[in-house]
């Protein structure tokens, strides 16, 4: 016995000719791709946040150096911060 076509060739070759011609032509493939655009106050809300989140930064090392005791105050630094407020009023 000779067996001439091999694989799924031979099969429902009717069914191979129907799915050619019902397959609308498609024309060239173009990517399509997504656009953001973030408005200045977003880019400002956010540069926000990065502050907030620093600061809270400082202020936990801070409260942890109170807690353990190893927070020195600098009276000359105060001193110099009040004079520097009141002078610019």
């Amino acid at each position: 016995m000779k067996i001439n076509q091999y694989g799924t060739q031979g099969i429902n070759p009717y069914k191979r000719n129907y799915e050619k011609q019902s397959l609308p032509e498609q024309g060239p493939v173009t990517k399509k791709s997504d656009k953001i655009e973030i408005s200045s106050a977003a880019k400002g809300l956010q540069q926000s946040n990065e502050i907030v989140r620093s600061r809270q930064e400082k202020i936990s090392s801070i409260k942890h150096a109170i807690e353990t005791g190893n927070y020195e105050i600098s009276s000359k630094e105060i001193a110099k911060s009040v004079l520097d407020f009141y002078s610019k009023q």
